[in-house]
């Protein structure tokens, strides 16, 4: 039996499965039919594939793994004319690499201090997103969302304490999102909150809800002393069906929320910023004061 080095993935003798394996040709020469291997032989074979599979997945190459399983499978059936039950220590080991496959790939798109989204993640379904809006009526709206002042939490109070700021100003912003919406990392401080299949005062509603619950969360009970507030700049586009030109790349879209959030900031922070017939407006309690549209919001 071939031993299986950890500089080699797969043995040249066990890729095929039980198709590769073949008898030495019999006195009658190469075309007579195979003979089946021994039983013990089998079993060899079968538990070669196996450690391969468990190999395989703990590199998180799962596509292999599971043609290795298949062709642990295609051996056990060779001796039976019909196919019996899949054994139960298989099922097993197919059901195990699929749960720790879904495990590993959530992790990989997740944060692992906030456990919200990442930033591989929100590039690859905003994109996704665009693209379904190709002759759809849905509007897609992105919040950028930044904490005020966080540099003074992390200064005053600590990291530690900076960190379960971050971790509970996720949980605020999540809580409550539309079906379909979902909030990623989009760097240090800074978070995006993807809206898609929502009009414009819908998506104005959700961010100031967000940045309110932020505001009001009492964040005395962490630190006594401590106060956190965060800054939004909205980009909304509607379904092509209503635009008068091709959907706003997922990039330019998030340059505008980018755009708006410097608005929000520059007119006194803790505010949702939002553009509405071509001009910067405030959402919610910032409404009363004058929106300031700087260069970069006035940028497109």
């Amino acid at each position: 039996m071939t031993v299986l080095r950890p500089d080699v993935t797969e043995p040249d003798s066990a890729r095929g499965g039980a198709a590769a394996w073949r008898a030495p040709d019999g006195p009658h020469g190469a075309d007579d039919a195979p003979a089946r291997p021994a039983p013990a032989e089998t079993s060899g074979l079968v538990q070669l594939h196996e450690s391969i599979a468990t190999l395989l997945a703990s590199r998180g190459q799962w596509r292999q793994a599971y043609q290795h399983l298949r062709s642990a499978l295609d051996l056990v059936y060779a001796d039976h004319d019909e196919q019996p039950q899949i054994p139960e220590q298989l099922r097993r080991e197919v059901a195990r690499l699929r749960r720790e496959h879904a495990e590993a790939r959530e992790q990989s798109m997740r944060d692992s201090l906030t456990a919200s989204y990442n930033r591989r993640y929100l590039d690859q379904r905003l994109v996704s997103l665009v693209a379904q809006q190709c002759g759809s009526p849905d509007g897609l709206a992105v919040a950028l969302v930044d904490l005020d002042w966080f540099k003074q939490v992390n200064d005053t109070y600590g990291h530690l304490v900076g960190d379960r700021v971050l971790q509970r100003v996720v949980e605020l912003l999540q809580d409550g999102l539309p079906e379909g919406a979902f909030c990623a990392r989009y760097g240090g401080e800074e978070f995006v909150l993807v809206l898609p299949g929502i009009d414009a005062p819908a998506a104005v509603a959700v961010s100031e809800a967000a940045r309110a619950r932020v505001e009001h969360y009492p964040w005395g009970q962490i630190v006594p002393g401590l106060r956190v507030t965060v800054s939004v700049g909205l980009a909304h586009e509607p379904g092509t069906s209503d635009a008068s030109g091709p959907p706003v790349g997922a990039e330019q879209q998030l340059l505008r929320a980018d755009d708006l959030l410097y608005a929000a900031k520059q007119s006194g922070r803790n505010a949702v910023a939002y553009r509405e017939g071509g001009r910067v407006r405030l959402a919610g309690a910032a409404a009363g004061r004058r929106a300031i549209s700087g260069q970069r919001a006035a940028s497109y």
